[in-house]
């Protein structure tokens, strides 16, 4: 108990100190009056304010169309120039002939689509020469081909369609052969519009994509013109056309297949498939033709090609005829 004395004692002086700081605090007197002076009362000093219901009219404005045409028509131009060269002096070692050679591809296509209506047209043009020392000049390659159609929208993949289709040649054409002695002889085999193709066609068409189209032409009559009668003969009939008459008249079925699509940005691939059943001769006469254009630009006007032309027909040649080149040359395409 004398121990705890002291600590209990303190202990009660300092709660009575903190009671008499407590009444002090609370008898002090504050002078309401004075606050009261400089309270701001709420609302006054504010600014007016003026609420406006929102209204929203409809207003007429004068706008001018634009100067934009539609345009159904769709132009393509590809036009390709191969050069080649080489020349050997007289008494070069490993031997060679001098040598030179230019090849051209003009290609122009048209089409105009608006439903139900689509026409297209195809105008390809290729021509080739090369000239070997000693032997003068022959020609590499030659075609003539003009396609035009038209079709009618029958339901979303199948039109009917009428065609009209020109083939021929630009120059004279040679076979060239070495007789008893070792000279070279040529035999004209071939001219301009000897022979020369056209052929109307009414069917039906199958377009499943932009790329790809099969016609069929159930309605087909073609004439074969063999104008230069002095061409030579390697057959009874010159390109099916009998000996002493120029025109030769068929009816068939005819199938045309065309695939042309990008493979890359770069590659672009042409193939054309026409198949010819006349229905006044054998199935033997059935004829078969593939075109094959490939094209690989190195740059914007640098191109390599390939193309190659495989033909089955009787009235020709009783075998398979091919021809094939590989190019790199200027090529232009617009657009």
């Amino acid at each position: 108990m004398l121990k705890t004395g002291p600590g209990l004692f303190l202990l009660l002086l300092f709660g009575c100190m903190l009671s008499a700081n407590a009444q002090n605090a609370d008898s002090l007197k504050v002078d309401t009056n004075q606050l009261n002076k400089y309270r701001i009362e709420p609302g006054k000093n504010a600014l007016p304010l003026r609420f406006v219901p929102l209204q929203i009219h409809r207003e007429q404005i004068p706008v001018t169309m634009l100067d934009y045409k539609i345009s159904y028509w769709h132009k393509t131009v590809l036009f390709g120039l191969n050069f080649s060269q080489s020349a050997f002096s007289n008494n070069y070692s490993a031997g060679g002939i001098s040598s030179i050679a230019l090849g051209s591809n003009f290609d122009f296509k048209v089409e105009y689509n608006k439903r139900p209506l689509d026409f297209t047209s195809e105008l390809n043009l290729i021509y080739g020469i090369s000239k070997n020392k000693g032997q003068g000049s022959r020609k590499t390659n030659d075609r003539i081909f003009f396609d035009n159609k038209l079709a009618s929208q029958i339901s979303k993949h199948w039109s009917f369609f009428g065609a009209l289709t020109f083939e021929s040649q630009f120059d004279k054409g040679y076979n060239y052969t070495t007789d008893s002695v070792g000279r070279n002889v040529s035999q004209l085999i071939s001219n301009i519009m000897s022979p020369g193709y056209l052929t109307e066609s009414i069917g039906f068409e199958y377009k499943p994509t932009k790329y790809f189209d099969l016609r069929l032409g159930t309605g087909t009559a073609r004439q074969t013109f063999v104008l230069d009668t002095t061409i030579y003969h390697y057959q009874p009939t010159n390109y099916g056309v009998p000996i002493g008459k120029t025109i030769l008249n068929e009816l068939a079925f005819q199938a045309v297949a065309t695939l042309d699509k990008d493979l890359s940005k770069t590659t672009h691939l042409n193939v054309r498939y026409a198949l010819f059943i006349p229905y006044q001769q054998a199935l033997a006469y059935t004829s078969h033709r593939v075109d094959l254009l490939l094209t690989s630009k190195v740059s914007r006007l640098i191109a390599f090609t390939l193309n190659g032309t495989m033909l089955y027909d009787k009235n020709t040649s009783s075998q398979v005829q091919g021809t094939e080149g590989i190019a790199l040359g200027v090529i232009y395409h617009f657009p």
